[in-house]
């Protein structure tokens, strides 16, 4: 028997020993893969902004991922990921927008730089009125002189709006320009909720406030429906539009209709790459290497890398990743509001109200600042971190500072709210916008709860303070939301009149809840102005009466270890592919994702919101 014990002892020991060598061996090989990321990081970084001296050639436009006006978070290790560890998060990556747009507009004064080439097969997207500000540049850099070529594979809406610009067009021969119009799609799950005995508590004001019809209906209301189909075939226009301008021919060359593109598809056999030729969305079918030599005649051939010669827009620019950082001591600040606005810290995806309200209080206490621009691109959300903002932009403008509001891809509901006091606001014509109205939502569980036989019981002084997500929610206290919802119904349209000098009933016609396009919020006067960043910042000198403009672009800070476990989790998450992902079709997983990023993070502490779910996504 003791001989046994023995022999257990020994494998028992020789078994956690092998355990203590896997434990070490892996923290150690997590510790010097730190170190390895951070002095690989430092050094990247260090020469991010310095491209080689000795480049010549083609400016090689090779965007990945999307663009945004603002990155997440600064992004010191994107390089590192690229060079280091490949490319597998490009479709995560984001591009900040007037970086882009900086970028090319160097280039076009460039001696170096002798022309463009737009590779766009691995940008995901972004929205009209920033691939409309990229494009203005790119036809800037065409009027220096420079040719433009585009090749890719195939081309999605968003690729060929911005290789539309080009002089040439190449495509492979198996390749397609995906123009099939667009389409915004939300889920609806009042039947499941109904399954799961969740009930959904909702308080709203406006006829077209549809941002809780999926707590409440299995399908799209016709008031919501008339309304976003208004826009979205205005944002279709738009298009359609700027595709037949820079390809110089009309509207129906670009898109002949359902049918008609069936029936011409169909006479070339179902060739999408001959058809494409056919209608003159492109000039050449190309092989990768047929392009490559028209490219290698253009630009010349560099004998060391094997390619025609180029530089990156990244190696040349070194910031697309990064938040933009122009002079510190500036003259005019601009303040980003991108994401659903929310209370609490600054997150991807989130405009927090304590952080920007805290930015536009440096830019108004700081004697430099002479004018703040805002920038907006929201769906809106929180209504009480909408109106910590608004009252802060007030409070600037009330201290002497002229307040211009540039409205980004959209400006809807609380991104409108804090837009209201602007000494001026500019949109971009496909800008969402509008969406005035509010809502609360309370859900509780006590019918699923009962279900499996789990109760709430207990006492409380008044009716009111007998309320709990595992109880519900009294009758008074349904009263009382209702009538708090109302009053900032009141109160947005008392602002948005205050602003715009218009009466509340004016106001109250156009509002309730509706979205607008841009054109149209001009025409009804949401907005002074059409036009894009460039306008907001001549604006904003005209109003300070500045000569010369330097941006102060506020930004949130992070640490070093901050930004470098962001970059380590975002790797992660690239390696680790998101679940639904994996399981589901892409745009039902946005779908998904983009409604379940709102309703958890709906945090108002008075439970009401501005918010527009429908201008989120557009496909």
């Amino acid at each position: 028997m003791r001989q046994i014990w023995e022999i257990i002892a020994t494998v028992f020991k020789f078994s956690w020993r092998i355990l203590n060598f896997i434990r070490e061996l892996v923290f150690n090989t997590i510790f010097l893969v730190l170190c390895f990321l951070v002095i690989g990081s430092i050094a990247l970084y260090q020469s991010e902004s310095k491209p080689d001296p000795n480049y010549f050639g083609a400016l090689y436009v090779d965007l990945q991922g999307v663009v945004v006006d603002q990155v997440s978070t600064p992004d010191p290790f994107g390089r590192m990921s690229r060079e280091l560890l490949g490319t597998p998060n490009s479709r995560m990556q984001e591009n900040a927008l007037f970086d882009i747009v900086d970028t090319i507009r160097n280039a076009a004064t460039d001696d170096r730089i002798t022309g463009m080439v737009l590779r766009l097969d691995n940008l995901v997207g972004a929205d009209q009125p920033s691939l409309n500000f990229i494009g203005k540049a790119i036809a800037d850099f065409k009027s220096s002189g420079k040719p433009i070529y585009a090749v890719g594979d195939g081309y999605t809406q968003s690729q060929y709006y911005l290789a539309s610009y080009a002089d040439q067009i190449f495509m492979a021969p198996q390749g397609m320009v995906g123009i099939q119009g667009f389409s915004t799609n939300t889920l609806y799950y009042k039947s499941l909720l109904e399954k799961l005995k969740v009930s959904s508590h909702i308080f709203r004001v406006g006829t077209y406030k549809s941002a809780v019809e999926p707590l409440m209906r299995d399908n799209m209301s016709p008031e919501a429906r008339e309304a976003t189909k208004q826009w979205l075939n205005a944002l279709w226009d738009n298009y359609l539009n700027t595709l037949a301008q820079n390809r110089k021919t009309n509207v129906q060359g670009i898109f002949p209709g359902s049918e008609t593109l069936v029936s011409k598809l169909r006479a070339v056999g179902g060739d999408s790459a001959q058809y494409a030729l056919n209608q003159k969305l492109v000039d050449k079918i190309y092989t990768r290497e047929q392009a490559e030599n028209v490219l290698k005649k253009q630009f010349g051939w560099n004998k060391d890398d094997k390619h025609f010669n180029y530089i990156s827009i990244y190696d040349y620019s070194g910031k697309l990743t990064n938040i933009s950082t122009e002079t510190p001591a500036g003259n005019i600040a601009v303040i980003v509001v991108q994401g659903a606005i929310m209370d609490g810290p600054q997150a991807p995806g989130i405009a927090s109200g304590d952080l920007i309200s805290t930015q536009i209080r440096d830019a108004r206490l700081d004697p430099n600042i002479k004018a703040i621009i805002l920038r907006v691109n929201s769906p809106g959300g929180s209504v009480t971190a909408s109106e910590l903002i608004r009252s802060e932009l007030a409070s600037a403008k009330a201290a002497g500072k002229p307040v211009v509001v540039s409205m980004g891809g959209m400006a809807a509901s609380g991104g409108y709210w804090v837009s209201t006091p602007a000494d001026y606001i500019i949109a971009s014509p496909s800008t969402i916008t509008g969406s005035i109205g509010i809502f609360g939502v309370i859900n509780t569980f006590e019918n699923a709860l009962d279900s499996v036989g789990v109760y709430t019981d207990g006492v409380s002084t008044t009716s009111l303070a007998d309320i709990s997500v595992t109880k519900g929610i009294s009758s008074e206290f349904s009263d009382m939301m209702q009538v708090t919802i109302e009053n900032g119904y009141e109160n947005f349209i008392n602002l948005v009149a205050k602003s715009r000098h218009k009466t509340p009933k004016e106001i109250d016609a156009i509002a309730q809840g509706r979205v607008w396009i841009g054109s149209d919020a001009k025409k009804i006067g949401l907005v002074d102005q059409l036009g894009d960043f460039d306008d907001a910042v001549n604006k904003a000198a005209e109003l300070a009466k500045l000569d010369s403009v330097e941006l102060d672009w506020m930004q949130p800070e992070l640490t070093f270890m901050d930004q470098l476990i962001l970059e380590i989790s975002n790797n992660a998450q690239a390696v680790m592919p998101d679940m639904l992902q994996v399981f589901l079709p892409p745009s039902v997983a946005t779908d998904i994702r983009q409604q379940a990023q709102f309703f958890l993070k709906m945090n108002d502490p008075q439970n009401r919101y501005a918010f527009c779910l429908n201008c989120a996504e557009i496909n």
